[in-house]
């Protein structure tokens, strides 16, 4: 293989400069341990931002791909096929849910998440036109959508500069404790119709507290 400086060189040429990766050129994986195109290897802590928590090329997983692919790639939302059903029964079970709604990306989860909760505060609680607000954890990062830099109060690399073309109606509440977020303002916002949602979806919960008396306090 070329030289480090020859990929980097390379991919600033040709591709959109959207990031500033590392200067290591990797080249093939397995479970925690990754190699760059000189021989070195490195321990994956990053793991595609936990897309690969179950280590590279699983062979489990690896096999079901193949196998799938072998037989059927990839079916439009047009088409029914025999996967989908098992699979949102599956995770229904595995998650407690009553419905499924698979995403390929985080960022996708998020904006479909606040689409649903903003539907739900105008067609069921009854929000007037235009004035429902979400409440959002402050220092959050979540994706660089015009949605939801719309409520990332630190964007990277600038991103938020859009002439102020991003998506509004969000209020910061900081995360003080594992366990608590404060919202002093709450009470004074009658058109607040969703945080639940945003803290169990969109920011780190590292126990089961934060959903649950956010729950009770709204």
């Amino acid at each position: 293989m070329g030289p480090v400086s020859d990929f980097i060189a390379t991919e600033a040429r040709f591709g959109a400069q959207n990031y500033e990766p590392l200067g290591v050129i990797l080249s093939r994986g397995e479970g925690v341990w990754v190699w760059d195109t000189q021989g070195n290897r490195y321990l994956d802590c990053l793991s595609a931002y936990s897309a690969v928590n179950q280590g590279h090329c699983h062979p489990k997983i690896l096999a079901a791909m193949v196998e799938q692919a072998s037989k059927l790639t990839l079916t439009s939302r047009a088409f029914h096929n025999d996967q989908l059903a098992p699979f949102y029964e599956q995770i229904a079970e595995l998650t407690g849910s009553h419905k499924v709604l698979p995403m390929n990306s985080g960022a996708e989860a998020v904006e479909s998440a606040i689409k649903s909760v903003r539907k739900w505060g105008y067609e069921v609680k009854g929000v007037p036109d235009g004035q429902a607000e979400i409440i959002v954890c402050a220092d959050n990062f979540h994706g660089r959508t015009l949605g939801i830099i719309g409520f990332s109060a630190a964007v990277l690399g600038g991103l938020g500069s859009f002439g102020g073309a991003v998506l509004g109606g969000f209020l910061f509440a900081g995360l003080q404790t594992l366990g608590a977020v404060a919202l002093p303002f709450a009470s004074a916002y009658k058109d607040v119709f969703a945080f639940t949602v945003v803290i169990l979806l969109m920011t780190w919960k590292p126990t089961g507290l934060i959903g649950e008396q956010l729950g009770e306090r709204v």
